[in-house]
């Protein structure tokens, strides 16, 4: 049975992916295939190239991202996401999606155009940062002829790329539509405007998983919250551990 795993975007709270996938390779669960989108992209690449999830969280903890964002003032967006990377590279320093050890496939938006792009071949830095383009936030970075930005505005849980390809679908979805705490920033509204955009087909998305790991406690966190780091991974993992603890017929 081949198994597909599915990660959400949700700025911050992609962390608590790295708990889920804690809790999923303590059950002998790893996916054949990971299809990911925005900050779920950067933490897929990180799992496929063959990092522990312990690994990703102390990598998390050890990296000041803020440095690395460069204020692009006058361009189409407050930030550059230029800088990341050298940070990505210091993790995959082959930077090709061929040195991944799970094949991943990384899901970003034409801004132009309006269409979904998917990568999983070639450059890999590039996808994945332009993946997290918050729009708004991040300018858009050009890559292969598309100027791109965050996946998530039209594809928040990237099934589609592997239906046909996978027997069994686990989704982590970190963006729950019921929030607990008041959003402080213009651009958390804009984020999370998108997201609520997205609702209906992010449902209908959800849908398509034979699993689906959406742990409620996220709801108490910002996109921002990257100073949380260990929090967010509890979250995720204590979440799907006691989940499969529950209700180990729901494993493949």
């Amino acid at each position: 049975m081949k198994t597909a795993l599915i990660l959400s975007g949700g700025g911050a709270r992609g962390i608590a992916h790295v708990g889920v996938a804690q809790a999923l390779w303590e059950r002998g669960v790893r996916p054949d295939v990971i299809s990911a989108t925005s900050s779920g992209a950067f933490v897929g690449a990180l799992l496929a190239y063959g990092y522990e999830p312990a690994d990703i969280l102390n990598m998390i903890r050890d990296t000041s991202f803020y440095p690395y964002l460069r204020f692009g003032i006058g361009t189409s967006g407050l930030l550059h996401l230029r800088k990341m990377e050298d940070v990505f590279c210091k993790f995959i320093p082959e930077n090709t999606f061929e040195a991944l050890k799970t094949p991943l496939i990384v899901t970003a938006t034409d801004i132009i155009s309006g269409e979904e792009v998917r990568f999983r071949t070639g450059e890999l830095a590039l996808p994945v940062l332009a993946s997290c383009c918050i729009p708004g936030l991040f300018s858009p970075m050009r890559h292969e002829g598309h100027d791109l930005v965050d996946g998530g505005v039209l594809n928040n849980l990237p099934v589609e790329p592997v239906l046909g390809e996978a027997d069994y679908i686990i989704g982590s979805h970190c963006n729950p539509f019921n929030l607990d705490k008041p959003l402080k920033r213009t651009t958390e509204v804009i984020y999370r405007s998108l997201i609520l955009a997205m609702h209906i087909k992010t449902k209908a998305r959800i849908a398509k998983c034979d699993l689906l790991i959406e742990p409620p406690a996220l709801s108490r966190y910002s996109i921002f919250d990257f100073r949380k780091a260990d929090q967010l991974f509890e979250a995720g993992y204590k979440f799907t551990k006691a989940l499969l603890n529950d209700r180990p017929d729901l494993l493949p």
